[in-house]
């Protein structure tokens, strides 16, 4: 940089030739600079106040735009940080329809030990297999004094524990918290619930997640801060659900069975009031899944949505109901059930080789003929049955939100033939679950509309597409009602319910192929009031026996039927269901004149 002098030689001394003063170029020439360091400073200043001018407004625009953001997105869950992992906080609670509780949180603590701050590690060793007896002392041991900087002992402990965990004394011990999920009725409807578990875990939180049930179906809702104050409000009802499996285990008990599940579902709604299955176990203490043998033999196993079986006669009923609809036969029609009947080269039987001769439709039901069925299936048709039985849900795993309702898919023939629609027609060939056979049913009972079987309450009527026709659903309500009244499923009466329904006995197939001859699948599907059907009722029992006779028996009228009127005369009170007296029919009346 040069510096201009203020007093410039040749400037001076032309102004003494001229006679000027010269001191007046100085002060001239001092003004000029102050001038010029005066913008010079005014330009820095107005730089550097523009630079911190877009400082800011970035500044205000990034957190004006953070903001616009986080009002306009959804809610995340709010995280706790812990050493090598980011944890998820709190779940939402599961209440069933009336706001009860089936599963909640509660706070408890995790015991971890960390050897290198252990004082003496053979007495805390000593101590905690007294605390926890299911722990190995000499491999707490080895590891307390081997080279691991951290050991997680117990994953959830009680307050009583952790109290004598305390006493050890030991500073090496030390306890996390935990937020652990409690299902405070046991084992009360623990194929719905499923059960939770942790996921990330740290010393300063551990992140539960749904592992199977509705508990794994809705995790993203339960684990959502948005719904902390929105419990998951479920379709069941907490004391229906125990009456029903307090009937149910006892009737397993009672005829011997190997396992057994039912469904009661609003015939309206879809909406699934109860459903067990048994063998049943406690979610707060899960059991592992089988890695071996039959699934079918783990109590994880869902009976009611992953039990795929040939539910048998019950299925007689859709064949019925599909014919009227069509106007095929009406349930007066009468047809020749006598045989020999012969369909694709193979006989077709009765039950014991009975021969029931000339029968109408709705006596076909009231008898459970097979034949019957059959000549009315070919009568149908291959295509018709089978758009009817996927219009129906038997063609797909039902919408039920727990995971395991999608493993659950029916198992139709590869060659759907006119042997294959007779078979299907009385319920061998097609394999389903009874959460299907409810849904199917409830079709039947509603007035002909499809519903789909729910978990969640509903505030109203759900109903689908119309499946059949008021006339055929109101004509199959009557069959099914003198199931009941007149045929095989006499042990089905409740007094003041009108119950309707239809037994189904199957013989239980072999897991290499064929069937076993003394093993049976024995089904009751049920509605009540026959006349006004607000309900329906699927119990299946899986192997049962009833023994009190001279020799053992195993059909559905013995076994399934007494077991379901049980449970109707149990849960109908609590579901609001008054006992009525059953309309009669009306009589035709001929009024005449006295001559």
């Amino acid at each position: 940089m040069i510096r201009t002098p203020l007093r410039p030689l040749a400037r001076i001394l032309d102004a003494r030739q001229k006679g000027e003063n010269p001191d007046a170029i100085e002060r001239e020439n001092k003004r000029i600079r102050h001038e010029q360091m005066r913008d010079r400073s005014r330009q820095r200043a107005e730089g550097r106040l523009l630079v911190l001018g877009v400082f800011f407004f970035c500044a205000f625009s990034v957190v004006g735009a953070r903001m616009g953001l986080l009002a306009t997105s959804e809610a995340t869950e709010p995280r706790a940080h812990a050493p090598g992992a980011v944890i998820s906080a709190s779940r939402a609670d599961i209440v069933d329809r009336n706001g009860n509780i089936l599963a909640t949180n509660f706070e408890t603590h995790a015991l971890y030990a960390q050897p290198r701050h252990m004082v003496d590690p053979a007495m805390a060793a000593k101590k905690l297999v007294g605390v926890f007896p299911d722990l190995d002392e000499e491999r707490l041991l080895k590891d307390f004094t081997g080279k691991r900087k951290f050991l997680w002992i117990k994953k959830k402990i009680s307050p009583e524990q952790m109290q004598e965990v305390h006493d050890i004394g030991d500073p090496g011990l030390l306890f996390a918290p935990r937020d652990m999920r409690l299902y405070p009725n046991g084992t009360l409807a623990a194929h719905v619930l499923g059960g939770a578990s942790f996921g990330k875990e740290g010393v300063h939180a551990a992140e539960v997640i749904g592992v199977a049930g509705v508990e794994r179906y809705f995790d993203d809702y339960l684990r959502d801060p948005a719904n902390g104050n929105k419990p998951l409000e479920l379709s069941l009802d907490l004391t229906v659900q125990a009456a029903s499996e307090q009937v149910l285990w006892g009737g397993m008990k009672l005829m011997n069975a190997k396992g057994a599940t039912s469904v009661l579902m609003d015939v309206k709604t879809g909406e699934v009031v109860s459903v067990v299955s048994l063998p049943s176990f406690d979610p707060n203490d899960r059991p592992r899944p089988a890695t071996k043998g039959d699934p079918s033999d783990s109590p994880l196993f869902n009976r009611s949505v992953q039990g795929v079986y040939e539910l048998g006669s019950t299925f007689k009923i859709f064949a019925a109901a599909q014919a009227i609809d069509l106007g095929l036969v009406t349930a007066q029609t009468v047809i020749d059930t006598s045989g020999p009947m012969k369909v694709g080269g193979f006989r077709i039987g009765e039950f014991h080789n009975k021969n029931y001769g000339k029968l109408s439709v709705a006596d076909i039901i009231v008898n459970s003929s097979n034949r019957g069925t059959g000549r009315i299936a070919l009568q149908i048709g291959v295509e018709r049955q089978q758009a009817f039985l996927k219009k129906l849900g038997f063609f797909d795993a039902t919408s039920f939100e727990i995971v395991e309702a999608a493993g659950g898919k029916p198992l139709l023939p590869k060659r759907w033939t006119d042997l294959s629609s007779v078979t299907i027609s009385y319920g061998h060939g097609l394999s389903s679950s009874p959460m299907h056979l409810a849904a199917g049913y409830a079709a039947l009972a509603n007035g002909g509309y499809k519903v789909k079987p729910t978990l969640i309450k509903q505030t109203g009527p759900q109903l689908g597409p119309r499946v059949i026709s008021a006339e055929a659903s109101a004509d199959a309500r009557m069959m099914l009602r003198k199931v009941v009244s007149d045929g095989t499923a006499s042990f089905g009466e409740v007094p003041g319910y009108q119950v309707g329904g239809k037994t189904g006995t199957a013989d239980k197939p072999r897991p290499n192929g064929g069937y076993y001859n003394d093993k049976v699948i024995a089904t009751f599907a049920s509605i009540f009031p026959a006349h006004d059907p607000k309900y329906v009722l699927i119990v299946t029992l899986d192997e049962p026996v009833e023994t009190s006779g001279d020799k053992p028996r195993r059909t559905a009228g013995w076994t399934a039927v007494p077991v379901a009127a049980e449970m109707i005369r149990r849960v109908a009170p609590l579901l609001g269901v008054r006992p009525t007296v059953e309309p009669l029919e009306e009589a035709v009346i001929t009024l005449a004149g006295n001559n």
